[in-house]
C-alpha cells in the first residue's frame, strides 16, 4: 500500500491505536476525546488537519467542538475520526527584510519582531533569515530568543530584495526543527527584485511543506512592479499553507499582528480523517475545511491547508 504524505501532518494508524494516555497520541490529540476503541485499520494512514480560526478582529476562537467542522478531500465529505485542540512546541521561522526601502519602517518593525520572540514558550524553537541583496541565515534554530533579538538589533536595511530566495531557505531550514509543528513569519515592505528562484518553484516547494506562511505585508505606496504584485504572491503562499497575511497599513498595527501570530500558533484545532484512496499517488489532492456555526453567529474564518500531494 502506498504511503501517503499529507503536508499537514500523518500518523500511522497503526502507531496512534498503540499510544496510551500518557504516550505521543496525547501530545497530539485532547485526551478527552479518546480515539474509538472500535474498527482499528492497521497501516492505513490517518490525516491529521491542523486548522484555527478566527474572528472579524482576527483573534483566535477556542471552544469550538467537532460537529462545528467538516472536511472535504475533494468532492467527497469525510467523516472526522479524531478531533482535539493541540498546543504543541512549535518551531517558527522569522524571514525579516533588510532591503533598502525598510528604511523608515525599519525600527518598528524589528520591535514587533522582538515582542513576537518574547510570545515563544521555552519549548518552541527559532530561527532568523534576513532578505536584501542575498538571502542570510542571520541565526540558526535556537530556543534562546535572545540570541535572535541581538543577531536582529545589528541587522541594517541595505540593498534589494530577494525575497522568494529568502522564504526558499526559511521553508529548507525548517525542514531540521525537532518540533513537529512548523511556520514562517515573513515581514517585508514589497515584491522581489532579486532571486534565483521563481514564485512557481518556491509555491510548489511551500505546498509540499508541513509549514504554516503567515506574512506581515508593509505595503505602503507601492512603487514598482515588484512591490505592486508583492501582495498577492504573500496571499496565494499563506493561503495555501494555512496562514493568514496581514496587511498593514500603520506600522501600529504590526505589534497587533505579531501577537495575533503568536496566539494563533498555540490554538489550533486538529481535525483527523482516513483519506479515501492511497493507490493515486503523486497526485495533488484537495482540501477543504467548512465551519458550521450556529445563524447569527458574528463572522468567523477558518484557516487551513487547501491540499496536499499523495506519495
Amino acid at each position: 500500500m502506498s504511503k501517503l504524505k499529507l503536508n499537514c501532518f500523518l500518523l500511522t494508524a497503526s502507531l496512534l491505536f498503540a499510544a496510551n494516555d500518557d504516550g505521543p497520541l496525547s501530545h497530539r490529540i485532547a485526551r478527552s476525546d479518546a480515539l474509538p476503541s472500535a474498527g482499528i485499520r492497521i497501516n492505513v494512514d490517518l490525516a491529521l488537519v491542523p486548522v484555527f480560526v478566527t474572528d472579524a478582529y482576527g483573534r483566535s476562537v477556542t471552544g469550538l467542538a467537532r460537529e462545528n467542522f467538516r472536511v472535504f478531500e475533494g468532492s467527497r465529505q469525510m467523516p472526522i475520526q479524531t478531533f482535539g485542540r493541540q498546543d504543541q512546541p512549535v518551531a517558527v521561522g522569522l524571514i525579516f527584510d533588510c532591503s533598502r526601502s525598510m528604511r523608515d519602517k525599519f525600527p518598528t518593525a524589528r520591535e514587533a519582531a522582538r515582542a513576537f520572540f518574547e510570545q515563544l514558550n521555552p519549548d518552541d524553537e527559532s530561527f532568523l533569515i534576513t532578505i536584501s541583496d542575498r538571502a542570510e541565515l542571520r541565526h540558526s534554530l535556537t530556543s534562546d530568543f535572545r540570541e535572535l533579538q541581538s543577531a536582529l538589533l545589528f541587522a541594517r536595511p541595505t540593498g534589494s530584495t530577494s525575497l522568494l530566495d529568502g522564504i526558499y531557505m526559511g521553508l529548507q531550514q525548517i525542514k531540521k526543527a525537532h518540533n513537529p509543528r512548523k511556520a514562517l513569519i515573513i515581514v517585508s515592505d514589497g515584491g522581489d527584485n532579486n532571486s534565483r528562484y521563481t514564485e512557481r518553484e518556491l509555491l510548489s516547494m511551500a505546498v509540499e511543506s508541513d509549514t504554516q506562511i503567515f506574512a506581515m505585508g508593509l505595503h505602503d505606496n507601492p512603487q514598482s512592479q515588484e512591490e505592486i504584485e508583492g501582495p498577492a504572491l504573500l496571499t496565494d503562499l499563506c493561503g495555501r499553507t494555512g496562514g493568514v497575511d496581514f496587511t498593514i497599513k500603520n506600522l501600529s498595527e504590526l505589534h497587533v499582528a505579531m501577537g495575533k501570530v503568536g496566539v494563533s500558533l498555540h490554538n489550533q484545532y486538529v481535525l483527523g480523517y482516513y483519506p479515501p484512496d492511497t493507490t493515486n499517488t503523486g497526485k495533488y489532492r484537495k482540501i477543504k475545511v467548512q465551519l458550521m456555526v450556529p445563524p447569527n453567529t458574528p463572522p468567523l474564518q477558518v484557516h487551513a491547508r487547501t491540499g496536499y500531494y499523495a506519495r
